[in-house]
């Protein structure tokens, strides 16, 4: 959905990252990484997003945390004292940040913190071409709840490398990590039988039921 509204996948994935972190600045490599996309798409993104305000450029020295290394003490020492040289000899690296005073900054965050429940439309439509779906629900993370065991619960039959793939997929977009549990009906009904802990927890809290053929 917001790929198609924002008309890239690259960008949404940094309009993710940016809009996730308001507060950290990323240099490219970093992002490149981070969002699992070639340096030059990322690179035309930041352009893009740069001439729209969305997000701000940043040049100062390199943080202490990528300075790369090992050794002694003094050698640590020894390079740290390099390190600060280069500093003053303008050794200095271009960062990238949310402009947080870009007039509709907290109008597109909201709608990047909504965007979870956006995906139910792909789930529905995906998860169902992997095999027979008799439960799925959203909770947890897509709920805004804390408490819950799980992100996603699918019951039924279905091809679970495949499944695993399409959520490894939306983990990378929404830079958020997604714990689901996938298990057949026949062991769905025996724990809601036995009033099994962990099912009950899902079923009684706040969630989204995407699909429900058991009732």
């Amino acid at each position: 959905m917001l790929e198609q509204l924002f008309g890239s996948r690259t960008r949404t994935r940094l309009l993710h990252l940016f809009l996730k972190h308001p507060d950290k600045k990323f240099f490219i490599r970093e992002l490149t990484r981070k969002i699992d996309t070639q340096i030059n798409s990322v690179r035309r993104e930041l352009k893009n997003l740069m001439e729209c305000g969305i997000i701000e450029e940043v040049i100062e020295p390199p943080h202490s945390d990528e300075i790369k290394g090992g050794g002694s003490t003094s050698d640590n020492a020894s390079k740290t004292k390099k390190n600060q040289t280069k500093k003053s000899d303008g050794n200095l690296r271009k960062y990238f940040r949310a402009n947080q005073s870009f007039l509709l900054h907290e109008e597109i965050s909201r709608l990047f913190n909504k965007s979870p429940l956006l995906l139910q439309s792909r789930f529905l439509k995906e998860i169902s071409g992997y095999g027979t779906v008799d439960y799925a629900i959203l909770t947890g993370f897509f709920v805004g709840r804390s408490d819950s065991p799980v992100d996603m619960l699918i019951v039924g039959d279905i091809e679970k490398n495949r499944m695993h793939k399409l959520i490894s997929g939306v983990e990378k977009e929404i830079d958020q990590e997604i714990n689901y549990s996938i298990m057949k009906k026949s062991e769905f009904l025996y724990r809601k039988s036995i009033t099994d802990r962990f099912l009950f927890t899902l079923l009684e809290g706040k969630k989204l039921i995407l699909i429900d053929r058991l009732s």
